[in-house]
């Protein structure tokens, strides 16, 4: 075989390197074929799934029309605000046995709350029992809050009776011996040009001639109450009420979210929980000054509720959320994110959001100026979940709730 000979057969004989990238073409149109079909296949799905995000977000009118506005940073969670536990070793009282005992009176070492399913409770030691209902039935559900009614503020009157805010019914007066209830100021009754839609909380002056109650929006109704600190609705009100010519003027209005309200010892101001601003107002209700307005304390760090007086000559504030730093304060970031709140509120309901909220209670005692003296946290609302009002008593704090099945206890003298 000559050189010409070999060269050919060398060539035609050449060993083939066989990779993972060698395919038949059969084979390889397969591949292509199936690969063309997943793509479909998974453009489709997202397709699928993302129509109707599209239909919700371009169609459906948001429930809630968002205002821009600023807290500015919360404060630091450091000294009187630094994280505890000391609300853990809060005591459970009567659990599951009430319903959102939103707020407390006492007469001596008897007790009355008001509780979600529109009952007055009285509570002696170990026993309970209902003594009024504000309503009527039935009761117990979102649906029926409006008829049911829902208790809210409860305080003790000079003379002894019981004076309850009612969420959807208005103003009572309450017998705590017969259970007698007489109604003070309706709903119905148009205020200022309007409906009283949301009232919360209420104190009495000590000679029972006045009584100065929040109605925290004339939009929003209690069980609406998420769509109210979302929006940002300045539409809240401070009223008074006078015991002797039945009239009721307003003292103050455009409050965003008014809540808990608490008379100065010398009853010429009223401290007011401001929710939604994370800040508590002093409204001037009588003197040189009536009818102004300034802040007592601003930029909190959580969203207040109920202010109750404390034994030291300052204040109880009571919050269920807070505003962490550091950390992520989800109320802050949305804020000023109007257009980003209303498609939250197309997607989720009030209930799917709350889930999202995360649990932390948190009791603040104020100093007049607004000064922090101590603070008692649970994070996680462990113990003492969704609080709405610290009421002092006997060296023991009363912890009332707007949502959880319990009362707690705190005993002062071990934190």
């Amino acid at each position: 075989m000559n050189e010409s000979e070999g060269l050919r057969f060398r060539r035609l004989n050449r060993p083939q390197i066989i990779t993972d990238e060698t395919h038949e073409p059969q084979n390889k149109t397969t591949s292509t074929y199936s690969g063309k079909v997943f793509r479909v296949t998974l453009l489709t799905l997202v397709a699928f799934l993302l129509f109707p995000l599209l239909v919700v977000t371009f169609l459906l009118e948001s429930p809630i029309q968002p205002e821009l506005f600023s807290l500015g940073d919360p404060p630091l969670m450091t000294g009187c605000y630094e994280p505890n536990l000391k609300l853990r070793q809060a005591e459970r009282l009567f659990e599951d046995q009430l319903i959102g005992p939103e707020s407390l009176a006492n007469i001596g070492d008897v007790f009355y709350t008001g509780t979600a399913d529109g009952k007055i409770v009285k509570i002696e030691g170990r026993n309970m029992h209902v003594l009024a209902t504000l309503g009527k039935p039935p009761c117990g559900s979102r649906e029926y809050e409006h008829t049911c009614g829902r208790p809210l503020g409860i305080r003790l009157g000079p003379n002894g009776t019981l004076f309850v805010a009612d969420a959807y019914l208005g103003l009572f007066e309450v017998n705590p011996v017969t259970g007698e209830v007489k109604s003070l100021v309706s709903t119905e009754k148009m205020i200022g040009g309007r409906r009283l839609g949301f009232v919360n909380d209420l104190d009495v002056t000590q000679d029972g001639k006045k009584l100065y109650f929040t109605d925290s929006s004339s939009r929003w109704q209690r069980r609406d109450f998420m769509h109210l600190i979302m929006e940002a609705t300045a539409d809240g009100r401070v009223l008074e009420y006078d015991m002797e010519t039945k009239e009721v003027t307003v003292v103050m209005d455009n409050l965003r979210f008014p809540n808990g309200i608490q008379l100065f010892p010398d009853e010429v101001s009223v401290l007011v929980a401001e929710t939604t601003m994370a800040r508590i107002r002093r409204v001037h209700v009588s003197g040189l000054n009536k009818g102004g307005m300034d802040t007592f304390i601003d930029n909190l760090p959580g969203f207040p509720d109920n202010i109750r007086r404390s034994s030291s000559g300052g204040y109880w504030v009571s919050m269920s959320a807070v505003r962490p730093n550091p950390g992520f304060s989800m109320l802050d970031f949305l804020s000023q994110r109007p257009w980003l709140k209303k498609l939250i509120f197309k997607l989720f309901s009030q209930d799917t959001l709350l889930k999202f909220v995360p649990r932390y209670s948190l009791v603040v005692e104020l100093q007049d100026g607004g000064t922090c003296v101590r603070s008692f946290h649970d994070p996680h609302g462990m113990v003492a979940a969704y609080i709405s009002e610290a009421h002092e008593y006997n060296g023991h704090l009363y912890l009332g709730s707007f949502r959880s099945p319990y009362l707690c206890k705190l005993d002062l003298s071990k934190v």
